[in-house]
């Protein structure tokens, strides 16, 4: 089901299937910001990526003694099970919560109840996450919202940057053919405030920065100026991401990566793993802001 909230300029819709955000459409200039999930390139909009991030080596990880086996980017994503929790003309909240069914592929009893608040032109997701279970939990948590571009017909996708808040030196990952980060990293950023888009920036797969001083990223049209705005204090990696010549650009807070080609496998040790107390709560936010 399709939920809205509205402010008086914007309306933003959310899918309870997944928790995913689906619509941030500006009322006054007809604009729609967020991806519609064209099969063509990816039927994607905005998943919420929980416990994990990316992928697992051979798609399993190892934790007090057993093998799991998890897809990529977690178990919320396509779910059905998120329920709404609380509305109201400006708020959504949504909430699921571990099961047989989860245990089977990630033994914490979670819960996780993510929040959209609309405040004028700017949407704030809050993720909550609290471990309910009788142990420490493990877990990463992201986004990857994925936003039109080109906006305007008769523009190009060359015609976009996205621009730091701070001059920027940060190598990227290098991703191989199974999505595991492979040894090394590549040289990308040397001192810059922007990343020009061009349909071969992502024939290698995402663009993955571990060190960015920046916080906060602008999408901006080289003639029209600053399009949106993703600002994610609270997270420590950033992903940036399109399937090659396809018309959106993903910008990806994350709180975790995809597995080394050589982990371990041991959950506890996995690069950018949180660990959450029993009994604990964390709050984790990022947002979004049409400019």
């Amino acid at each position: 089901m399709i939920h809205t909230i509205e402010s008086t300029d914007l309306r933003i819709q959310v899918n309870s299937i997944g928790m995913e955000l689906c619509s941030i459409f500006s009322k006054s200039t007809n604009q729609e910001f967020i991806w519609q999930g064209n099969p063509e390139y990816w039927t994607g909009q905005a998943p919420v990526l929980f416990p994990i991030i990316g992928a697992l080596k051979n798609a399993a990880y190892f934790f007090d003694g057993k093998t799991y086996f998890m897809p990529k980017h977690g178990i919320v994503r396509n779910s059905n099970k998120p329920k709404l929790i609380e509305s109201n003309p400006n708020f959504l909240r949504f909430g699921m919560s571990w099961d047989q069914e989860s245990l089977a592929m990630y033994p914490f009893k979670f819960r996780l109840e993510i929040q959209f608040e609309l405040v004028a032109n700017t949407l704030q997701i809050q993720h909550h996450v609290y471990n309910e279970g009788p142990q420490e939990m493990y877990y990463s948590i992201g986004g990857h919202p994925a936003f039109n571009c080109p906006l305007q017909p008769n523009e190009r996708y060359e015609d976009y940057s996205l621009e730091f808040e701070k001059p920027e030196t940060d190598s990227t990952c290098m991703i191989d053919p199974n999505g595991l980060i492979e040894k090394g990293s590549k040289p990308f950023l040397e001192n810059e405030t922007s990343i020009t888009l061009h349909s071969h920036l992502f024939d290698n797969d995402a663009l993955v920065f571990r060190n960015l001083k920046s916080r906060k990223i602008t999408l901006t049209h080289q003639t029209r100026g600053k399009v949106l705005a993703v600002e994610f204090d609270d997270f420590d990696y950033l992903g940036i991401w399109a399937k090659p010549a396809a018309p959106f650009v993903c910008i990806e807070p994350w709180l975790g990566i995809a597995d080394s080609v050589d982990s371990n496998q041991n959950f506890a040790e996995k690069e950018g793993i949180l660990r959450l107390g029993i009994g604990e709560k964390s709050v984790k936010t990022y947002s979004i802001t049409v400019l």
